[in-house]
């Protein structure tokens, strides 16, 4: 009874480590799918951009600014490896997730908040700078792509502090506005965001 006994309680060793070493071979290669798909991706994007002039501009336009979700990927990547872009220690946080505003209206796709004349303006939320520079209407304009989906413009703006591809951290300083009117536009899954919704 006892070499009965002995004997199935070995087989149940051999079952979980079986089992473990099954599943630690599932996760590896779930990873290693990645990678690969990772590389060929990137290998794609060298050789399509490499054929012609014209596909390296639709490359850049479509891909780098349009459809590329840069926090998605970096969420992916941070769970995965670890940081994937370096903290911008430049930076300093003002207010407390919020704008201050005296007076806010309807413009264009989004509002125009009144503040005081060259205040800084802080990031609203965690995310990606994926543009800065010239936007008709908004004048100078830094976009973030934000951890929660939604694209920030903020326009009208001098002295920008952070460059673009740049992950910063929510409150943020960006800049200062140019006089006392900052151009905010949020727009998340095709819509546009009222300021004072995104808040809540």
């Amino acid at each position: 009874m006892d070499e009965y006994l002995r004997m199935h309680k070995n087989k149940k060793k051999g079952f979980k480590t079986k089992s473990n070493e099954v599943s630690k071979n599932k996760i590896l290669s779930k990873y290693l799918t990645k990678f690969m798909l990772a590389i060929i991706f990137f290998l794609a994007s060298i050789i399509y951009t490499n054929v012609s002039d014209k596909n390296l501009l639709l490359y850049k336009e479509y891909v780098l600014t349009e459809s590329l979700p840069f926090t998605k990927i970096k969420g992916w990547y941070e769970d995965l490896f670890g940081e994937v872009l370096p903290k911008n220690d430049n930076t300093q946080t003002v207010f407390d997730g919020k704008l201050v505003y005296k007076e806010i209206s309807d413009y264009e796709y989004g509002e125009r908040l009144t503040i005081s004349s060259k205040s800084l303006v802080n990031s609203l939320a965690s995310g990606v700078v994926v543009f800065s520079g010239e936007k008709e209407g908004y004048g100078n304009t830094v976009i973030i792509q934000g951890i929660d989906g939604a694209d920030i413009w903020y326009g009208n703006l001098e002295n920008v502090s952070i460059n673009l591809y740049d992950y910063i951290e929510a409150n943020t300083v960006i800049g200062n506005v140019v006089d006392e009117y900052l151009y905010l536009v949020i727009k998340k899954d095709n819509e546009y965001i009222k300021y004072e919704d995104y808040q809540n």
